[in-house]
């Protein structure tokens, strides 16, 4: 496979600091920056693969909310009591509340 040269511009300052991390790891400029880009790379993707079931669900979401009529999103929908009282119990977990309505790490 025949390599490819890319040209970069950067900061005096990063450069020099991404050849001393490159000499510490006893790798030349090109390799090191090789490496993290491809390891960032492998990251982005495992993270992508991941999250796509989320990423495929909200996407059918936002479509259905796009087929929906103007009377169909209008109109009101009542919650029982059990259901206001998971969702308020959801968002505080989501809030970094515990189930006492502590935030963990913070003083009661």
């Amino acid at each position: 496979m025949a390599k490819m040269r890319i040209s970069i511009s950067l900061e005096q300052e990063q450069a020099e600091r991404i050849r001393q991390h490159a000499e510490r790891a006893g790798l030349d400029v090109s390799a090191y920056l090789v490496h993290a880009a491809t390891w960032q790379m492998a990251e982005s993707d495992a993270i992508e693969e991941q999250f796509a079931g989320v990423d495929a669900l909200i996407a059918g979401a936002e479509r259905e909310a796009g087929e929906m009529t103007g009377e169909s999103a209008a109109e009101p929908v009542e919650l029982t009591e059990q259901e206001r009282r998971e969702i308020e119990e959801a968002l505080g977990l989501v809030h970094g509340r515990d189930r006492q309505g502590r935030r963990p790490g913070h003083a009661a």
